[in-house]
């Protein structure tokens, strides 16, 4: 495939789709209907890797932690380090909404 699959169509109206989200409920909904449990479940191990990678974790502690086998540490730790930032700026984001909830939650005592 000689193509950037970015320029295809059908990814174009996937990526289309998936910013256009308001919502958790309707990210929740729309994974439920495009994805199997096994494949939301994958995503969300290689964006756990992810964070441990960030955070300097060797790859034993990472394995331990998620499960993830050290292929799937591999890989991702190279998207990670040399990929196209899409890792690091859901960090980011995460950390930013984790923060807000926990500055909630601080005020409700």
């Amino acid at each position: 495939m000689g193509q950037n699959i970015f320029e295809m169509k059908s990814v174009r109206r996937l990526v289309t789709a998936l910013t256009s989200i308001e919502n958790e409920a309707e990210c929740a909904a729309l994974m439920e209907d495009m994805m199997t449990a096994k494949e939301i479940l994958d995503i969300a191990q290689r964006l756990d890797v992810a964070k441990l990678l960030s955070e300097k974790a060797v790859y034993s502690r990472i394995a331990e932690e998620t499960g993830a086998s050290t292929a799937t540490i591999s890989r991702v730790n190279r998207c990670y380090r040399y990929g196209a930032g899409g890792y690091q700026t859901a960090l980011k984001h995460i950390a930013h909404s984790e923060e807000e909830a926990d500055g909630k939650n601080k005020g409700s005592c």
